[in-house]
């Protein structure tokens, strides 16, 4: 890979929160986002980046939320109303399905899995962006879930650190099409500096 807007090695594939409760049938929240999924393809173009990103040797990091525990948030003071309902649905549970990785989308060898996010981003109070910078890494492709919270405040603070961002907007998913919107028309183009399909992003690497 040598195209200027991707350059090879200093590239990295962010796959956001690819959990069994997110992305499969049974899952705590998949019922919520399966109607955008299936609208947008989300599965299938995950597959097709995932394939495509390791056929060209880009580094895959997975970037999980935080695994519900017994006694998470019991004694904050403050938790988020996100934070709220995973304390009362226990989303993606350690230990249990909901909180193993999607079969698809499981880390291979090679994979960086970074420590666990209990916000929204996958860099605050995280080893992601210590990470990344001892890989020289200088641009992200962040996909996964959700495109308004997790994937929006991940990419933020990419930016805020000086990456370069892209988001790939049929490669994620929300519970509502307002916050489609509002992820990709509205706030993306505040901070990403590319915001693309699948398939044009897939034609990008090829080049």
């Amino acid at each position: 890979m040598s195209n200027a807007a991707y350059p090879l090695g200093r590239t990295a594939y962010l796959l956001v929160d690819p959990y069994n409760d997110f992305l499969s049938e049974g899952g705590k929240v998949f019922p919520l986002i399966k109607p955008i999924a299936e609208q947008v393809g989300l599965l299938d173009n995950l597959r097709a980046l995932d394939r495509t990103v390791r056929s060209l040797d880009i580094p895959v990091v997975i970037v999980p939320h935080r695994r519900w525990e017994k006694g998470d948030y019991e004694n904050w003071d403050h938790p988020s109303p996100s934070q709220c309902k995973i304390q009362h649905m226990h989303h993606f549970a350690r230990g249990e399905w909901g909180g193993e990785w999607h079969p698809d989308f499981a880390p291979k060898d090679g994979d960086i899995v970074v420590s666990e996010h209990w916000g929204s981003s996958g860099f605050a109070n995280t080893d992601l962006d210590f990470r990344l910078k001892q890989m020289g890494v200088t641009h992200v492709i962040i996909v996964g879930l959700l495109a308004n919270t997790c994937i929006e405040a991940t990419a933020r603070y990419a930016q805020e650190l000086g990456y370069h961002v892209t988001l790939v907007r049929d490669a994620t998913a929300a519970f509502k099409p307002e916050m489609m919107h509002a992820a990709h028309e509205l706030n993306g183009p505040t901070f990403a500096h590319a915001i693309v399909t699948t398939d044009e992003l897939i034609a990008t690497l090829a080049q």
